[in-house]
């Protein structure tokens, strides 16, 4: 009996990751995926228990990935009022190519909604980005650069929404002046006097 195949376990669910991001679930098959992650129909089975699971694991990875670097550019910036125009301006300085395939946690929220609470499950991340740009607005209500009669959990929302628009219009073809233009607008709308 011959030994099994080695592989990366990683490489081979960042490589399933990416055909899922510019495939989605449904037309993604099995075939797409051990052709872009190399390795064998049982591997990938014996290894990520199928698509859906292997879907599901992608997704999740994806999801942190994008939250933990949202995280880290906040702590980075030199204010709050820094942070989130780095953040809302990021979607218009990605490639073309970039911003045509979109989020892949957006993109499954568009295809799944909320039929199916593994996905949502996976997009857990946006608890975790709430409250750090709660924290963030704190920071910005006390600095003077946020206005003050603003409700912080409702402006987190408020930006999460437009993170996600942002990514959506991208995804649907507008150019980065029109994507600068909605993250100016929502800049303006939180800045103090």
């Amino acid at each position: 009996m011959g030994r099994p195949k080695e592989f990366d376990r990683e490489a081979a669910l960042d490589a399933a990751r990416d055909v899922f991001w510019a495939r989605g679930y449904e037309a993604t098959s099995v075939d797409d995926l051990v052709r872009a992650m190399g390795i064998g129909r049982q591997s990938l089975y014996d290894t990520f228990g199928g698509k859906r699971a292997l879907y599901l694991e992608a997704l999740g990875r994806y999801n942190a990935g994008n939250v933990a670097d949202l995280v880290t550019l906040m702590r980075r910036a030199g204010s709050p009022m820094e942070a989130l125009r780095r953040m809302l301006f990021a979607e218009a300085d990605l490639s073309a190519e970039q911003r045509a395939l979109g989020c892949m946690g957006v993109n499954a929220i568009c295809e799944f909604g909320q039929s199916d609470p593994d996905v949502v499950a996976a997009g857990a991340g946006g608890a975790l980005l709430e409250r750090a740009l709660i924290a963030l607005l704190a920071d910005g209500f006390s600095s003077g650069e946020f206005r003050a009669d603003l409700d912080a959990r409702a402006a987190a929302r408020f930006i999460q929404c437009t993170l996600s628009g942002l990514k959506v219009s991208s995804k649907a073809g507008a150019p980065p002046v029109v994507l600068r233009d909605i993250a100016s607008f929502a800049l303006n709308s939180l800045k103090a006097g």
